[in-house]
């Protein structure tokens, strides 16, 4: 084999590998995969990812095709981590992202204009009908903080919740 032939191989390769793997999905048919890799732990204006198992309490929220999350008020203190268990009670693909209303806004306006961009991050989950997501979250600020989902026409329906986190005692 010549080797402009192995070199076109070792390149081609690896992205077909990663289109079989099925890790790549539009991102209303995504679902979450099993990751291996480490949690990003990048600080954020509402906190930051932790890891699984970690978690002082675990809040149980429900999504519907309503576009309602149930809570949708949360109050948490400042340093707690919080596992969130988001059930999907819909027929339809429903997404929970932390943020700020400010940094929602802005994604959700993206989203409408393109309604099949991927994206993963520690603070958000998609999750198909009839299933449950995770997202293991520290609170290291306190303040007011927003969740939402972004999949176009759901937040502008009004599918958002608040989270208050209050200043810790420590």
């Amino acid at each position: 084999m010549n080797e402009s032939r192995k070199i076109h191989l070792l390149v081609a390769l690896p992205s077909a590998l990663l289109l079989a793997s099925g890790q790549a999905f539009a991102h209303e048919n995504q679902h979450e995969a099993v990751s291996t890799e480490a949690v990003d732990k990048t600080q954020q204006l509402w906190g930051l990812a932790a890891d699984p198992g970690t978690a002082d309490q675990t809040i149980t929220i429900s999504m519907s095709d309503d576009m309602r999350f149930s809570p949708e008020k949360l109050s948490v203190r400042e340093g707690e981590t919080v596992t969130f268990k988001i059930r999907n009670e819909g027929e339809m693909m429903h997404e929970f992202v932390l943020g700020t209303e400010e940094t929602l806004a802005e994604h959700a306006a993206l989203m409408v204009k393109f309604p099949g961009m991927e994206h993963s991050e520690p603070y958000m989950v998609h999750v198909p009908p009839g299933e449950t997501g995770e997202v293991n979250w520290t609170f290291n600020k306190s303040g007011h903080f927003d969740f939402a989902c972004l999949i176009a026409g759901h937040y502008q329906s009004g599918m958002v919740g608040t989270i208050a986190v209050e200043v810790s005692d420590k």
